[in-house]
């Protein structure tokens, strides 16, 4: 739960073109929108490197913040970030005011423990995630800053539905048709293979290689890059025609 706010000052932001915005960037400050429960909307100039300090933490868009402009405070909820698709660099924020009463959709991350001591992980089982962020519907004043999930007496083949999770008061999962899964304790999905002796490997490697080298009868062989095949009524002959040469020569 969200106990003491940080603060983020800003400036009004008198803009009216793009070129006014672009020169705005370009000096180092992000436009923004303030709107809510206010008389009319502002237009915020926030700079740059304040504001990457808050984009840097792990949960920027559910973390309520104090909003300092020329002396006053609001209390808002960043609803909405725009950024560049080449650089990455933030270009325009929103922020939406808040109050005791008013309730927000938020995205809350979920933290896992004792990921170390969970019985089904130590026999080699694997934590298969199936929602690392839930959204929640919730008071302003009451939104958690993470889920906790408690992995100390999981063993293969539990999961975690949204229903193990204590939640704050007046907190509820914006899905609320089915008791959904969080997570779960999986088997093993790869299973080593006994593994063969050498010598009976290398045996049988010496048997494939000289069923190779030994074409069968009738077989197509290999001769200075040439296919030939094998006949086998020449090869018959061959001791035929030997005989006969020899008689000759006697």
């Amino acid at each position: 739960m969200n106990k003491s706010l940080q603060t983020l000052d800003v400036n009004l932001r008198q803009t009216k073109t793009k070129s006014d915005l672009a020169k705005l960037r370009s000096s180092g400050f992000v436009p923004g929108i303030l709107y809510g429960d206010i008389d009319k909307n502002i237009s915020l100039s926030i700079k740059k490197t304040s504001l990457e300090k808050f984009l840097n933490s792990s949960n920027f868009m559910s973390t309520v913040i104090n909003l300092s402009l020329e002396g006053k405070s609001y209390k808002v909820l960043p609803r909405d970030i725009e950024f560049d698709s080449l650089s990455n660099q933030p270009l325009h924020v929103d922020f939406q005011t808040l109050s005791s009463n008013t309730k927000v959709q938020v995205w809350i991350p979920v933290k896992f423990l004792n990921e170390e001591k969970c019985p089904g992980l130590k026999k080699g089982g694997v934590l298969n995630i199936v929602r690392r962020k839930v959204e929640l519907n919730c008071p302003a004043d009451n939104i958690p800053s993470e889920l906790r999930v408690d992995l100390l007496e999981k063993d293969i083949g539990e999961s975690i539905k949204i229903s193990a999770i204590k939640l704050p008061e007046n907190v509820k999962p914006t899905i609320l048709d089915r008791d959904f899964t969080i997570a779960s304790v999986a088997a093993p999905t790869i299973v080593a293979e006994p593994e063969t002796p050498a010598e009976a490997s290398t045996d049988e490697a010496a048997a494939a290689e000289g069923a190779e080298a030994q074409p069968a009868e009738g077989e197509a062989t290999k001769t200075d890059g040439k296919t030939t095949k094998a006949d086998p009524k020449k090869e018959d002959k061959k001791p035929a025609d030997s005989a006969k040469s020899t008689d000759k020569k006697k």
